[in-house]
């Protein structure tokens, strides 16, 4: 996944963000127990199995005890993470030794699951009353439609072949960093938005719930209840249909601007109105690193530049275009180069070299993916050499300094910017200096002592 400035976090780095009040009432929830769960490294994994029915804290010292020496960095990372949730509250004794204790809430309801199992808040309808429910490949494709269908309004309302019927919380997310919002002109992508358009499908699914959840407080909804539904979408059956009226306020407003991402396809019967959660809904609590669910690649980038894309989504076409050159459009193929004019204007937009290489190693069809490596090397080399080109020359404010009255006042002078770390140039010959701009002070107040 490309390493851009604005990589979604985490679910879990969400929840763990959340004040002690919060977390402690996510917790009451036993699925949003068994979600934290899941996404805990491995050995944060086995201390809360380990420490499930201990009642009594267990000191740092005798945890540490529990891993060979050269596994401390990992379990150091495991307490951490652990501490970071509250899954582990820290607890001071006499001799000011740190012990560890799970947190109560946390304890109890995974007990509980664990031994009793758990049941969400509502059941899937039966058959005999949803009708025409559909298919899996259906749903599949109803999501890629929605999703492609959201990205293209990102880049241009225009590329949307139907009309578009987004909700403002949506279009404020889009606001909070992908869009610029001036006044009286309409919006644009903004170098962040740039960026968006290049990571990964679960990534950028990640950007847009945390920001739809972090700015859910301007909207009047606790961010708690926004997370803790979500997470429960993740443990419902992909394809079954679930009664909007087992839903509260909050979270029908909630369905209504998932729908919109394709994370939920809602239906209406003759009386009762239903949704049916998405392969994107119900993969929520999954990690960003999990790759398992990442689509085919479709893109052949040869050595001479030219690159051939074996696809039919016209969003797949607009990406392209924010590097490479399009020259023409088949039913199913998509054929251009890509030329340093091209890559110029995406380093303009704010896309990097790096991000470029990612997703054409990504998204390499795979034909060519299990080559190595999947772009050839000379093409990966001449966008790095053109992005070079362009950061050759950096700006940096300065002074010039000449007419020293000795030689002796331009050495001292000389050997001062060079122990601040401020000259930049020299020359002997003439005494003439140049040093940061921001050193200028420092300058004048040197020389003014040699006087």
């Amino acid at each position: 996944m490309p390493q851009v400035r604005i990589i979604a976090k985490n679910f879990m780095d969400m929840v763990a963000a959340l004040p002690a009040m919060k977390l402690d009432k996510l917790y009451e929830n036993a699925f949003i127990c068994e979600a934290v769960l899941r996404s805990l490294p491995p050995l944060a994994k086995k201390y809360v199995l380990q420490m499930l029915y201990m009642v009594v804290p267990i000191t740092g010292k005798s945890m540490e005890e529990w891993v060979l020496s050269d596994g401390f960095s990992k379990h150091k990372v495991a307490v951490d993470r652990l501490l970071q949730l509250r899954i582990f509250l820290e607890v001071t004794d006499r001799k000011k030794e740190t012990s560890y204790r799970l947190n109560p809430k946390f304890q109890d309801n995974l007990q509980k699951y664990l031994v009793y199992g758990g049941a969400l808040p509502r059941e899937a309808m039966p058959s005999n009353i949803t009708v025409r429910l559909p298919s899996l490949e259906d749903l599949e494709a109803y999501a890629l439609e929605q999703w492609e269908c959201f990205l293209l309004q990102l880049i241009n309302s225009s590329h949307v072949e139907r009309p578009t019927n987004f909700s403002s919380s949506v279009m404020r997310v889009f606001q909070r960093g992908l869009l610029s919002a001036r006044e009286n002109e309409t919006p644009k992508l903004t170098e962040n938005g740039f960026q968006f358009l290049l990571m990964d499908t679960n990534a950028q699914l990640w950007y847009i719930i945390r920001e739809y959840i972090s700015s859910s407080q301007d909207r009047g909804v606790d961010p708690t209840d926004l997370i803790s539904f979500l997470l429960e979408l993740s443990f419902h059956v992909l394809g079954e249909a679930y009664n909007l009226s087992t839903l509260t306020e909050v979270q029908k407003n909630a369905v209504r601007d998932l729908a919109d991402l394709g994370l939920i396809k809602l239906q209406q019967g003759r009386k009762e109105g239903w949704f049916i959660p998405t392969k994107l809904a119900t993969n929520l609590s999954v990690s960003l690193s999990d790759t398992s669910s990442r689509k085919q690649g479709f893109v052949v980038v040869e050595t001479n530049f030219r690159l051939y894309a074996y696809s039919s989504s016209k969003l797949h076409c607009e990406i392209l275009r924010l590097f490479a050159r399009v020259e023409y459009q088949l039913p199913n193929l998509i054929v251009g180069a890509i030329t340093k004019e091209s890559l110029y204007n995406a380093f303009e937009n704010g896309i990097t070299a790096e991000q470029i290489i990612s997703f054409l190693q990504q998204n390499a069809h795979p034909r060519v993916a299990e080559r190595t490596p999947a772009v050839p090397e000379n093409v990966t080399d001449q966008i790095r050499l053109w992005e070079t080109d362009r950061n050759r020359v950096d700006i940096i404010p300065s002074h010039l300094y000449e007419d020293f009255p000795s030689k002796e006042v331009f050495e001292a002078a000389s050997d001062f910017a060079r122990e601040v770390s401020g000259l930049l140039w020299e020359d002997t010959k003439n005494m003439r200096l140049i040093v940061r701009g921001e050193l200028h002070q420092d300058m004048r107040d040197f020389l003014r002592r040699q006087k």
